[in-house]
């Protein structure tokens, strides 16, 4: 990722984007922390090797937590 030029606000944004890509995250298969980006919102576990399609930048986004919420309302008849 390149680096942004004039103004602190845009460097801030691009570090917080660049930490959040190179983190581990937990596997929702094993729940271990061991998930890594491979490629642009593709992501695999190196512990079980699942790949997991996700957000571009973290595993998981707001739109699919909220998706993922209510699938598991729907799913214990709330």
């Amino acid at each position: 990722m390149k680096c942004p030029r004039y103004g602190r606000r845009i460097r801030k944004l691009v570090g917080a984007a660049t930490k959040k890509k190179n983190a581990f995250y937990e596997c929702p298969k094993c729940r271990k922390k061991s998930v890594k980006r491979i490629s642009y919102a593709l992501w695999k576990c190196n512990s079980c090797n699942a790949k997991i399609a996700g957000g571009a930048y973290s595993l998981s986004t707001p739109g699919g937590e909220t998706a993922r919420r209510m699938l598991a309302k729907e799913e214990t008849g709330e």
